[in-house]
């Protein structure tokens, strides 16, 4: 390991279990010389093993629900005293659907249920940024990234109300990367991943097609949880100091595939020539 993220300080949201990109990029952040606080939802924390990471890169582990303001101001306030200092890096690995985990199709919404989907997955991001933009606690040339998905731009029937949110996400990453960018040069992005096997990503109807389907079309092949983490890490780092205000694709070139040629050669298959 080449410490690129040494004396680095940062808070990762989202890591559930192990399986979970969070909890990746966390471990490596760790080995690249980073101190991190982990933090999650209180009902996540319930469910996940969110402590079995905290001891393995002793880290300290603050709950907050990142919808509410007032536990993101105590995050923030606990996260600076612990660390002595300003925060240099944030990861928002946080989304969900309720209209998804009850089953109800895109065509028959729940409105309740978008309205909370949108503020865990897409406002959140705002409050947080907001929070820590007024209390001046990232540090010049500090960097925050979210994780998004394709469907912000383009349509997969059965994520359903999530692709709204991740559109939303990623217009708060441009629009609050203008703010933060010319008040303290900090850096806010948004990555597009591939299709993942993470607790989260199998909650979606059809998504081991979506899996099989999105390698078949990507030159590279789906980027992985541990591909992501290599990427965030490079984020983090003074390398990227000027990247800001980006949606940035890291899914083996899927995004830029009309067809390939292996899915092309499926559906030839006992056709016509």
């Amino acid at each position: 390991m080449n410490q690129l993220l040494a004396g680095k300080k940062g808070i990762i949201f989202g890591a559930l279990n192990s399986e979970s990109i969070a909890w990746k990029v966390a471990e490596l952040c760790h080995a690249q010389g980073a101190q991190i606080v982990l933090t999650n939802a209180p009902i996540a924390m319930r469910m996940g093993e969110i402590n079995h990471l905290a001891d393995a890169i002793q880290a300290p582990v603050i709950s907050a629900d990142a919808t509410s303001l007032e536990d993101l101001n105590n995050l923030l306030d606990q996260s600076v005293e612990h660390f002595g200092g300003k925060i240099d890096f944030i990861l928002h690995s946080i989304g969900m659907s309720v209209n998804v985990r009850k089953n109800r199709p895109y065509t028959d919404l729940n409105y309740d249920f978008l309205h909370k989907g949108w503020d865990v997955s897409a406002v959140s991001f705002h409050k947080l940024l907001q929070t820590a933009y007024q209390k001046d606690c990232i540090s010049e040339w500090g960097s925050v990234l979210a994780l998004s998905y394709m469907a912000a731009q383009r349509s997969f029937p059965d994520y359903n109300d999530m692709a709204e949110n991740k559109a939303y996400l990623e217009s708060i990453a441009r629009s609050f990367g203008y703010h933060y960018g010319i008040k303290r040069n900090v850096r806010i992005n948004t990555i597009s991943q591939s299709p993942t096997l993470t607790t989260a990503g199998s909650g979606v109807k059809g998504f081991m097609g979506f899996l099989a389907f999105a390698e078949k079309m990507s030159p590279l092949g789906n980027a992985t949880a541990e591909d992501c983490a290599n990427y965030c890490i490079a984020m983090f780092s003074d390398l990227t100091k000027r990247v800001t205000m980006q949606n940035l694709y890291n899914d083996g070139g899927f995004s830029m595939m009309g067809v390939s040629q292996e899915v092309l050669d499926r559906y030839m298959e006992g056709g016509d020539e």
